[in-house]
């Protein structure tokens, strides 16, 4: 519903994005197929290393994604949103939190968007791999419908309203919003790697 939303009313560099959703796709499923060989808990500081990074770099970067500038789109910057979208999608069948905020900063730091428009491609490939990783996680019955189907239902609602309030407030709204969200997943993050470590 958010990505509908987006693709109404923002510009979109349809060409980058679609191969990072294709790509995504293809490694979500892969990441979700890969779950039960692979331990979790071991990638879990590098994701918590690398949210405070962007973290950092975002704060120092006063002007991160205030402004869309024009950047060229030829092989190398195709070939880095198949190689992104790749990465995230395997991430996102995985392991699955802070995946839209890794695609936020990406979009912005490779392909020169702002806030709002990186937001928006960040949409599509998220969508992409949740589909995927559901194409395997829902066969395999990993998925318990009873409070899945109500919660989709209630992210359906909050997407609309966040879409909404992101498209009214553009691109400093949704710059905080980014920086508070990555700080509640760092705590987040920094609180399971304790737990795990206990």
């Amino acid at each position: 519903t958010a990505a509908w939303q987006y693709t109404r009313r923002v510009r979109i560099p349809w060409r980058p994005v679609l191969l990072a959703a294709a790509a995504a796709f293809a490694c979500s499923f892969w990441g979700a197929s890969a779950v039960s060989l692979l331990p979790r808990d071991a990638i879990r500081p590098l994701i918590l290393l690398l949210l405070v990074l962007i973290l950092g770099y975002t704060l120092l970067k006063k002007d991160f994604g205030s402004l869309q500038r024009a950047t060229h789109v030829g092989r190398r910057e195709l070939a880095i949103a198949i190689g992104l979208g790749g990465a995230i999608g395997f991430y996102d069948g995985f392991f699955g939190p802070g995946t839209g905020s890794f695609l936020i900063f990406l979009f912005i730091r490779f392909f020169g968007l702002d806030f709002l428009g990186a937001s928006a491609c960040s949409k599509i490939v998220n969508l992409a791999t949740n589909v995927a990783a559901l194409c395997w996680f829902v066969p395999t019955g990993q998925v318990l419908l009873a409070i899945a189907l109500p919660m989709a239902l209630a992210n359906m609602a909050g997407a609309v309203t966040g879409s909404w309030l992101a498209l009214r407030g553009g691109s400093g709204l949704i710059r905080k919003f980014f920086l508070v969200l990555v700080c509640l997943l760092i705590v987040r993050m920094a609180w399971d790697t304790l737990q795990s470590l206990a």
